[in-house]
């Protein structure tokens, strides 16, 4: 489980193609002791498991594998070396949710289609596809490229948010172009309460 604060901006070194997946090596600054093998890491959004760790110059490293499923439901079959990535570390019992509950399963792709940038702030619109657009409400919770963000507006299977100018400085939000596609997760307990108003 994640929050959706993002901790690191990390940045793809090498891709390699290994049949249905590829493997990926990330930089970022977490301290290569306290990364372990097997660990979670969200990295733009999609849970991840660590492979392999490792140090590289002044940053350290790790190596996930991206599986088929992911390729297909998330923007990670795009990644390129040079891509910068929104990181979070798992949480621990005992941390602050300074976000929402966030799993790391990316439901779809969302794509921005338009940026208006005003006072440091950056508002952003966006379409998700229609069979998710239900699950997205005014001042709900979404997340989006790993990013725990507040719906400011919808309108049909488009929506809004508001970013702040700490948001845009610590995260890849800054990078961001209209046409753009985003790892979109709707809020958890949207998706349970929609299930359960289907099976009633």
């Amino acid at each position: 489980m994640f929050t959706g604060l993002v901790s690191d901006i990390g940045e793809v070194s090498s891709v390699e193609d290994r049949g249905a997946l590829k493997r990926l090596r990330i930089l970022c600054s977490y301290p290569v002791e306290g990364i372990a093998i097997g660990a979670s890491i969200a990295c733009a959004g999609p849970c991840l498991t660590v492979v392999a760790v490792g140090g590289a110059g002044h940053r350290s490293f790790f190596e996930v594998d991206v599986a088929a499923e992911t390729l297909f439901r998330t923007t990670a079959g795009r990644w390129a070396v040079g891509t910068k990535l929104n990181l979070e570390r798992s949480l621990k019992l005992g941390d602050e949710l300074g976000g929402h509950l966030v799993t790391g399963h990316i439901d779809a792709v969302a794509t921005i289609t338009q940026i208006e940038d005003f006072d440091g702030m950056r508002k952003i619109l966006f379409r998700a596809p229609d069979d998710l657009a239900r699950f997205v409400a005014e001042k709900g919770s979404v997340c989006l490229d790993g990013t725990s963000l507040t719906v400011n507006s919808v309108a049909g299977s488009e929506f809004s948010v508001l970013l702040i100018p700490h948001t845009l400085e610590v995260t890849t939000w800054k990078d961001k172009r209209a046409g753009d596609a985003v790892n979109l997760e709707v809020d958890l307990m949207a998706r349970y309460a929609a299930r359960l108003a289907e099976a009633n």
